[in-house]
């Protein structure tokens, strides 16, 4: 089991490759990462949140760190962009579900907000 008591912990990992027989994480285990993560929530084999700003421009602002994020770790996510908000959602694609990296970047973004 992963002992991240954190978001500073959790942010601080970098993401692994998920290569040969990773499995999506345990239901427990992902309701104790989301525990550490305020406002996300899983949607099937994904987590997703939405965040709110002020305008455009601060919504762009976002999404540019979370692209930083993204090509920092290798492990991206699908985002909906609109005026004043946008929703991040992750999911490990090569495995079906969710690993410990969706976590991982979540903590990245709370960490840099």
């Amino acid at each position: 089991m992963i002992m991240t008591n954190t978001i500073e912990q959790l942010s601080a990992k970098h993401c692994q490759a998920c290569e040969g027989g990773a499995r999506p994480m345990p239901q427990d285990q992902i309701q104790d990462m989301l525990d550490k993560l305020p406002g996300w929530r899983q949607e099937g084999n994904q987590i997703e949140k939405t965040f709110q700003f002020e305008d455009f421009y601060e919504t762009i602002g976002f999404v540019n760190v979370v692209a930083w994020i993204a090509n920092r770790e290798d492990h991206h996510p699908d985002l909906e962009v609109s005026y004043k908000k946008c929703r991040v959602r992750y999911s490990t694609h090569s495995i079906g579900g969710l690993s410990e990296n969706d976590f991982i970047c979540a903590a990245k973004i709370e960490s840099m907000l």
